[in-house]
């Protein structure tokens, strides 16, 4: 027992090391995408991805890049955007940008495994939209992509960011809390999607690094030539992927370890690509586009994640960028000392709490999904003498048809009650 405990403390306290490695990057990288989607108008976006064709799909991936890398307000967003117009190949471009061009995923992945890893991650990015572009009609035609618009368009709308960008100059938002406070609301948004993932990305990881070399060698066929390590790494990567549960920012630990114990620069980079084909949000597709239409863009991003990570690892192989010395366990999850991280660290706790605090002092809690929201610019409702704000009409419409329910429900007992006792007065 003594053993299993000390065993868990390990895996613990790597987590919190990791935690601690990376701090810093993920409050910048939100930040920085807090104020794209706060300050950039959402119609303007949606103007910007309709129609079919190289142009929207290159605006769809810049648009993507400099948006959220929460891997489900990512395709919630996408779905919204075919909803509206845009083409399925904008559509996923913008899904593949949005979860592999982002400024927070790069910054940690530099942190942990280094730069070429964050440059193969953007690089890889642009391929995987490529191929998806090219590849497109042979896994969906038109007609299927007509009849998944119209699933779309039924399905339910869920619940997303509030943009709030408005015609305003920018050196007017600079100094306006109204500005700002839209920033923190969509910094805390994304903290509340995605805490869940980086936690559990962090502690998988701190648990996995203590499986031990052995194991590590087995999976990835060390002995093995290194054409078959490759290959076999950008295969298994997805799947290790889709096994976890895990994405966005939360795959990177783990990506970490793997890298760490043995996994080719092909399977590593396969597996971060794969944040957009695990288990849960395959069942989101389902439920967004319908079964089929699930199955083949699902089975097309698995192939051009699998592609795209063997064309990276064959240029950087030929540019001899890829890393020849592969960190060790201690490497990957540091320690805490007095030096530059504790710095940067120190100031990204005051920024995050300086950004929650705003949402705490200007904000309120929409009753139906959790999410805060800015007061001034959420929707409202006045109701049984309180006054509820929401993120979105569906969580209001919600509100509405829940509260309805219970009104019916109690004068249904009322009147049973009335029924009971006009019996028992009978008797």
């Amino acid at each position: 027992m003594a053993d299993v405990i000390a065993k868990v403390g390990d895996g613990l306290w790597n987590a919190v090391l990791m935690a601690w490695e990376v701090w810093w990057a993920l409050v910048l990288g939100f930040a920085i995408s807090a104020i794209v989607q706060a300050w950039v108008p959402r119609e303007r976006v949606e103007r910007a991805l309709a129609g079919d064709g190289l142009r929207p799909v290159g605006r769809a991936t810049a648009l993507g890049a400099a948006s959220s890398s929460c891997s489900y307000a990512a395709i919630a967003i996408a779905k919204s955007l075919f909803q509206k117009g845009a083409s399925a190949a904008s559509a996923l471009a913008f899904q593949f940008a949005s979860t592999n061009l982002v400024w927070e995923l790069g910054l940690v992945l530099w942190v942990l495994i280094g730069w070429q890893f964050t440059l193969a991650e953007y690089l890889g990015g642009l391929v995987m939209i490529a191929l998806m572009w090219l590849l497109l009609r042979v896994f969906v035609s038109r007609e299927d992509e007509a009849t998944a618009r119209e699933h779309a368009q039924s399905a339910d709308a869920g619940h997303q960011h509030h943009a709030a960008g408005s015609a305003v100059p920018w050196r007017e938002r600079l100094t306006s809390a109204q500005a700002w406070s839209d920033v923190a609301h969509n910094f805390r948004g994304d903290w509340q999607m995605l805490w869940k993932e980086i936690l559990t990305g962090f502690v998988l990881a701190g648990f996995i690094a203590l499986l031990g070399d052995d194991f590590f060698n087995g999976l990835f066929l060390d002995d093995a030539p290194a054409a078959v390590q490759t290959l076999w790494g950008a295969v298994i990567g997805p799947v290790i992927a889709v096994l976890s549960f895990v994405c966005s920012v939360g795959n990177v630990p783990l990506a970490a370890v793997l890298w760490s114990g043995g996994l080719s620069f092909a399977g590593v980079m396969a597996f971060i690509f794969a944040d957009l084909i695990v288990l849960p949000i395959v069942f989101a597709y389902r439920k967004y586009y319908g079964t089929s239409f699930a199955l083949r863009i699902s089975a097309l991003m698995l192939v051009t994640m699998i592609l795209a990570a063997l064309i990276v690892d064959l240029v950087f192989s030929a540019l001899g960028l890829i890393p020849e010395a592969r960190p060790t366990t201690n490497d990957v999850f540091g320690s805490i000392e007095l030096d530059y991280k504790f710095v940067l660290n120190v100031f990204a706790t005051l920024v995050f709490v300086a950004l929650i605090g705003l949402t705490m002092r200007r904000g309120a809690i929409d009753p139906v999904c959790g999410m805060s929201v800015d007061r001034a610019t959420a929707l409202r409702l006045d109701h049984d003498g309180h006054t509820h704000f929401f993120c979105s009409e569906h969580c209001r419409s919600t509100f509405v048809a829940r509260a309805s329910g219970r009104e019916q429900a109690n004068d249904g007992g009322h009147a049973h009650d009335h029924d009971h006792a006009a019996q028992h007065g009978r008797v």
